[in-house]
């Protein structure tokens, strides 16, 4: 029963996070298109119409915060999993300090990645 837990779980977090970094396609025109529309128009200084590449910063940038997003999605699982053990526990001092360890770790790693994601945020801001 723990095996399928472990990788139906497992499974999940791919599935999330594969999820979360897909690219939002916002529109069907091709590149030649859009710039020949801007030379029409006139529209140069349209975000739009400006080239962008996607830089180092903007990728490590998006990865943190799909990785973050999906961290904060587990922990609130883990947490509610863990209020679950301990309302089901029936007075089992076994039980109570499962569900107390298990909330603990949950909200240690909470801590852990939003402090990862303060010490990315601090280093691309200063060095990229």
């Amino acid at each position: 029963m723990k095996k399928i837990k472990y990788i139906l779980l497992t499974l999940g977090l791919i599935a999330g996070f594969g999820l979360a970094v897909i690219p939002n396609i916002a529109g069907a025109q091709s590149k030649d298109a859009i710039s020949e529309a801007c030379k029409d128009a006139g529209a140069s200084e349209s975000p739009l119409c400006k080239k962008s590449a996607v830089t180092g910063k903007v990728f490590v940038t998006n990865l943190v915060n799909s990785l973050l997003y999906v961290l904060g999605a587990v922990s609130v699982i883990v947490i509610i999993i863990a209020g679950i053990f301990y309302a089901t526990s029936n007075g089992d001092a076994a039980l109570i300090t499962k569900a107390k360890n298990t909330l603990l770790y949950a909200v240690v790693g909470l801590l852990v990645a939003i402090m990862a994601y303060a010490i990315v945020s601090f280093v691309i801001s200063r060095f990229a």
